[in-house]
């Protein structure tokens, strides 16, 4: 079956990226409040990150594996985590650049929250998939 005819049967990975495009929405948001909730109650902006950050492994791990890729199990966990170890560090780095440039921490991770959901899709869909998401491909 061609790839455009798995997309609008529901059989593809354009489904796929839907879901994971909505629970990304859910899941930015949580992570979101979550971190303005520590800055509120008078964390510093990389230790809300860091705790948001923890929280978040463990709710977005439940969210994707389950409800956009169709696993179960905590076996990819550890991958997982890692992938979210990167994704942490770019968001981090970030954050401290745009503080620098006196940027709020508010405004500064509501610009960045978006920016790090795209690149965790390709490497979540990939720790919990073993494929490249959209192509199919499998790592060669």
């Amino acid at each position: 079956m061609s790839m455009h005819r798995r997309i609008l049967s529901g059989q593809g990975s354009g489904h796929q990226f839907i879901r994971f495009l909505l629970v990304g929405l859910i899941n930015t948001g949580v992570g979101y409040l979550l971190f303005a909730l520590f800055v509120l109650v008078g964390l510093s902006s990389q230790m809300a990150l860091g705790f948001a950050f923890v929280l978040g492994v463990i709710w977005n791990f439940w969210t994707h594996a389950r409800l956009v890729f169709g696993r179960a199990g905590l076996s990819r966990l550890p991958a997982y985590a890692a992938s979210y170890v990167a994704i942490w560090g770019f968001n981090a780095l970030a954050l401290a650049l745009a503080e620098r440039a006196a940027i709020p921490p508010l405004w500064a991770q509501a610009f960045l929250a978006p920016v790090a959901a795209v690149l965790s899709f390709f490497l979540i869909a990939r720790v919990l998939t073993g494929r490249f998401p959209i192509f199919g491909a499998r790592p060669g």
